[in-house]
């Protein structure tokens, strides 16, 4: 059971894998994302051209987005400088408050927003808590203190648990080809 509510509904080797075309597809019309090593590093404090280019095919398919960190105030808006989306930093996931608060703001239903996010135990969680989809994207570089660590060694069975189900899933749907 906590496998299956921790377990994302996809996971990319990149952001940028989540197309506006997949997006679409899935019906998902806003994101709600994680900057730390979901979109850059800890220490890269702007956009690199990549996630530029990504927000930017983002917004031309009408595909809105907000940023919704833990982290702290300045590192949430330096980095929304050149991006110009809601932000709500210091955003306390896996709590509810300020994802309702983006979602709200995005002017989407919660069938049409889903969360990306490097970390099972905020990004997934606070993803469940208000009835979103889930993507997770490893992360780019992981801190090695020692509660960074732990968190990832809790969330290799979640995440085998999602190859499993996806490879049963693709076996269906080959089966009915």
């Amino acid at each position: 059971m906590l496998r299956r509510y921790f377990s994302p509904d996809w996971y990319f080797d990149k952001f940028d894998e989540a197309t506006p075309e997949f997006l679409l597809e899935n019906g998902i019309r806003a994101l709600i994302l994680d900057i730390d090593n979901t979109l850059a590093p800890y220490e890269e404090p702007d956009p690199n051209p990549r996630v530029l280019a990504w927000f930017t095919a983002l917004k031309e398919n009408g595909i809105k987005a907000a940023f919704v960190s833990n982290n702290d105030y300045e590192r949430v808006s330096r980095f929304n400088q050149k991006i110009g989306i809601p932000m709500y930093p210091k955003g306390k996931k896996p709590l509810k408050k300020f994802m309702r608060r983006a979602i709200r703001e995005l002017g989407v239903s919660p069938e049409q927003t889903a969360i990306m996010g490097d970390q099972i135990f905020t990004d997934v969680w606070a993803g469940r808590n208000v009835g979103i989809r889930c993507i997770v994207v490893p992360p780019i570089k992981d801190k090695t203190d020692f509660f960074t660590r732990f968190k990832r060694v809790l969330e290799k069975p979640i995440l085998r648990y999602y190859r499993k189900r996806e490879a049963k899933r693709k076996e269906k749907t080959d089966d009915k080809r």
